[in-house]
């Protein structure tokens, strides 16, 4: 707990600033999700002018805004969602040598443990 009265108003102010942050961010990210499910000029006005406001307000960086206005801005071009793909990666090949050299290390290593 805070102690000193200026600790106490800091206090006082950072949960205040929080809770609008936090409405803030979520009222951006329901715009975003509505844009995102039907991309249109309209739409994408709004994206561009809450994230200018994020901005404004010292929520997102402008550098961060900047990418994400120009994502946004592809896929309203484009026309589809703006989805991030993810890549699954490959499962390793086992050529028949290796298989059976580790078949064999197996072997003897269960024929040592009963002996």
């Amino acid at each position: 707990m805070p102690i000193s009265l200026s600790a106490k108003k800091s206090l006082r102010k950072s949960l205040k600033n929080k809770k609008v942050n936090v409405s803030f961010k979520t009222k951006l990210k329901s715009i975003i999700k509505k844009f995102s499910a039907k991309p249109t000029e309209d739409g994408l006005n709004d994206v561009y002018s809450v994230l200018d406001k994020a901005i404004k307000n010292k929520i997102y960086h402008a550098n961060k805004v900047s990418r994400l206005k120009a994502k946004y801005s592809k896929s309203a071009k484009s026309g589809e969602t703006a989805k991030v793909e993810v890549k699954k990666k490959a499962a390793k090949k086992v050529s028949k040598k290796n298989s059976k050299k580790a078949i064999k290390k197996a072997n003897s290593k269960n024929s040592k443990k009963m002996l």
